[in-house]
């Protein structure tokens, strides 16, 4: 084969190879999808109105919600860091090919033409144990001007095997171990968001259960100031009250209508609130209404002494469960960076048989010859005083000492937040009672006032101080209702058994939604 021919071949041979990528390569990019569209809802063609209780609004919100989508994803995210630092051991193919052309001259002015060209391919894998193994072949074909057709194939084995740095399956293995910690991180993490949205859900709900409620008293309130104010008029123009009296009755009149019209706005702002929560696609909505089917009910359920709300908060609260990761993971970090404080001596050994020949046929054949390289020996590395892996253990050290005592405190905060949760539980329960005995009195007030003002022994001022009595004293109870049932989420949250107390459950790439 002349030098020309040889060129010729290689070159065709190496544009093959690439024009055999390409379209590959093309297809693939014609199928990618844009970087910049995005999706984006349709557009709105209906009013909403939804009537929901409590439970399905939770359901709604763990559907819909735009955060928790937002959040559901880290998890996947981080699981693709396992994928990756388990590549490190996966197998790795290498191939190559050279051509290359050369001219020389000797003393005398003589030119030599020659060509060549190299093959070769490998695959090497790294063991848990730090050593890494490799085995290739190897092509050489040589030709000039004056000289007949070399071929030259090898078969060779290699072996690197770390003496001290990097050594051992503990440090080999740490990256791993930590990619698979991050991803636990991030499963508490998603359970503590989806726990404060479930606790955010529910009491947006009685917030605006409330609100419904206040409403409808303001209104009943307002109807009966607007029957006081008739009354009033009726006994004026028989002339059994002053007319001075009008004002009290219309001033009360107003005053409702004021607490109507803040009640309402109130109603309003807490549905956009609700609705952003569970249904964000119905903001765009024209006409929305929220309607809750949900009462508060004044029932106390038997939830424990206080030191099982602790133990839980303690087992289960997912912030503690990520201190306790984030120091697993900080001793995995102890073990790389003590082995960073080794020095660096790799063992190597080189097992290689080599045939030549005229043709790469007879080259391979004589592979079974006696020709053979081998080759050994050691590598050594140390940083001179080496500082830099001094401080990382040093950081590392300190920085475990920092997450335990860390630890300490988030678990200190932890009861001190239980408790105050479940001390605010008992006083909203017995708020429940006495707010209820205050309406009932207050009721018997107005009756009472309202009976003398009709036989002239009241005044329509009193008439209407007892009617905002009883507006006030109605609205506290709802409020003490609503606020025992938030203090009894709060309590569920902080303990860390909110979601298992609901029937919900997370595994760790879908969430189950059971029947409410």
């Amino acid at each position: 084969m002349n030098r020309l021919t040889m060129n010729s071949f290689l070159l065709t041979a190496v544009f093959g190879l690439i024009l055999a990528w390409f379209p590959a390569f093309a297809r693939a990019g014609a199928n990618s999808p844009p970087n910049d569209q995005a999706q984006v809802d349709p557009a709105p063609k209906s009013s909403a109105f939804l009537s929901i209780a409590v439970g399905e609004a939770v359901i709604m919100a763990l559907q819909n919600n735009r955060s928790i989508q937002v959040e559901s994803m880290n998890p996947a995210i981080l699981r693709t860091y396992e994928d990756q630092e388990s590549a490190v051991f996966d197998p790795l193919f290498s191939a190559g090919a050279t051509a290359y052309s050369t001219r020389e001259a000797d003393g005398s002015g003589n030119e030599r033409e020659g060509a060549g060209a190299e093959f070769d391919a490998a695959l090497a894998k790294k063991l848990q144990t730090g050593a890494t193994v490799s085995a290739g072949a190897e092509t050489n074909l040589d030709t000039g001007d004056d000289l007949p057709d070399q071929y030259a194939t090898r078969l060779g084995l290699d072996l690197v095997q770390p003496v001290f740095q990097g050594r051992g399956r503990a440090v080999n293995l740490a990256n791993l171990r930590q990619a698979s910690l991050d991803s636990s991180l991030s499963q508490y993490e998603f359970r503590g968001f989806t726990e404060a949205l479930v606790a955010r859900v529910e009491t947006s709900y009685w917030d605006l259960v409330l609100a419904q409620r206040r409403v409808a008293i303001v209104e009943e309130s307002m109807a009966l100031a607007q029957q006081q104010l008739n009354e009033t008029r009726h006994r004026i123009e028989v002339g059994k009250l002053a007319e001075i009296e009008i004002a009290a009755a219309e001033a009360e009149v107003a005053l409702r209508r004021e607490a109507l019209i803040n009640a309402k706005s109130l109603v309003e702002s807490l549905t956009v609130r609700v609705l952003r929560l569970i249904r964000p696609q119905d903001l765009a909505l024209p006409g929305r209404d929220l309607s809750t089917k949900s009462a508060p009910a004044a029932d106390q359920l038997d939830m424990g002494p206080l030191s099982d709300h602790i133990n839980k908060a303690l087992a289960m609260r997912p912030d503690i469960k990520q201190a306790e990761l984030l120091i697993e993971r900080n001793d995995l970090e102890l073990v790389k960076t003590k082995n960073g404080l080794l020095p660096r001596m790799d063992l190597f050994v080189s097992l290689g048989k080599t045939g030549y020949a005229d043709s790469f046929g007879g080259s391979t054949s004589d592979l079974t010859g006696s020709a053979y390289d081998v080759a050994g020996g050691v590598a050594f590395e140390l940083p001179v005083g080496n500082r830099d892996a001094k401080a990382r253990h040093k950081r590392t050290l300190l920085t475990r000492e920092q997450r335990q005592r860390a630890l300490l405190n988030i678990k200190d905060l932890t009861r001190q937040d239980v408790e105050l949760a479940y001390i605010e539980k008992d006083r909203a329960w017995q708020l429940v009672d006495a707010t209820a005995i205050t309406r009932r009195f207050k009721e018997e007030t107005l009756r009472a006032e309202t009976a003398k003002f009709r036989v002239g022994k009241s005044t329509g001022l009193l008439v209407g101080q007892a009617q905002r009595d009883l507006l006030a004293s109605q609205v506290a109870e709802v409020e003490a209702l609503i606020t025992f049932l938030k203090a009894r989420i709060n309590l569920l949250f902080l303990d860390g058994s909110l979601l298992a107390t609901r029937g919900l459950e997370i595994p760790e790439e879908t969430i189950h939604l059971p029947e409410y």
